[in-house]
């Protein structure tokens, strides 16, 4: 199992998931309390060298959108090409005021802002890999040329992008941590749990922000 380096290793990254106007209280796809994260997320900041921040950045008429499908309500399921689809609200659509990041949200040492979700016909959770699982972001490549070896993850939604963004960081062989307390999640009919269980099972450590390496 990869070791997690501390946040001053230039090894480490801080890996700031989906800060936007849409997911905090208020927006299209709000998660409790969103907004209380920004504070801690910016402290959290300083103390990496190296930082690296995600976008949903979705086409109008994306295909994840209730509204693309005539009779559907949004936390619906449908089956896709891909798989299995939660349907949702209208949310972060590219260059609108819900997609855009917090105005508070202060780091200004990131080296990249990842926009995903941006295919028309697939959803993307994952900061690494489109949700048919097998369209890279071209994230793990990234990181692996900068010498970036150990992942802190942190933002929103804990239960999906969080989530999923860890998951597939563990897989790609970086050590991995969730700073729970700089994280907030949707919970949606139990995903909170589900999450938790399937990155312990992959070796992500579950970090209070409090504890992170010296």
């Amino acid at each position: 199992m990869p070791r997690l380096h501390a946040p001053s290793d230039r090894r480490s990254a801080l890996l700031v998931i989906d800060m936007q106007y849409d997911f905090m209280p208020g927006g299209a796809l709000a998660v409790a309390d969103g907004d209380a994260l920004v504070p801690l997320i910016n402290q959290l900041g300083q103390r990496f060298a190296r930082v690296i921040v995600t976008q949903d950045w979705h086409p109008a008429g994306h295909v994840s959108f209730a509204a693309s499908h005539p009779g559907r309500v949004p936390f619906e399921s449908i089956s896709l090409p891909y798989g299995a689809q939660t349907l949702w609200p209208t949310h972060c659509v590219q260059d609108s005021q819900g997609a855009r990041l917090h105005h508070d949200l202060h780091l200004p040492h990131a080296q990249l802002v990842l926009r995903k979700g941006c295919n028309a016909q697939i959803d993307s959770y994952s900061a690494f890999l489109e949700a048919d699982r097998q369209t890279p972001t071209g994230l793990a490549g990234y990181l692996r040329e900068h010498g970036i070896e150990s992942l802190y993850v942190v933002g929103l939604a804990l239960d999906f992008c969080v989530a999923w963004s860890a998951q597939d960081a563990a897989r790609a062989g970086f050590a991995t941590a969730v700073i729970e307390d700089a994280c907030r999640a949707i919970d949606l009919n139990g995903s909170l749990q589900a999450a938790w269980q399937a990155m312990r099972e992959l070796g992500v450590e579950r970090l209070h922000s409090d504890a992170l390496p010296a």
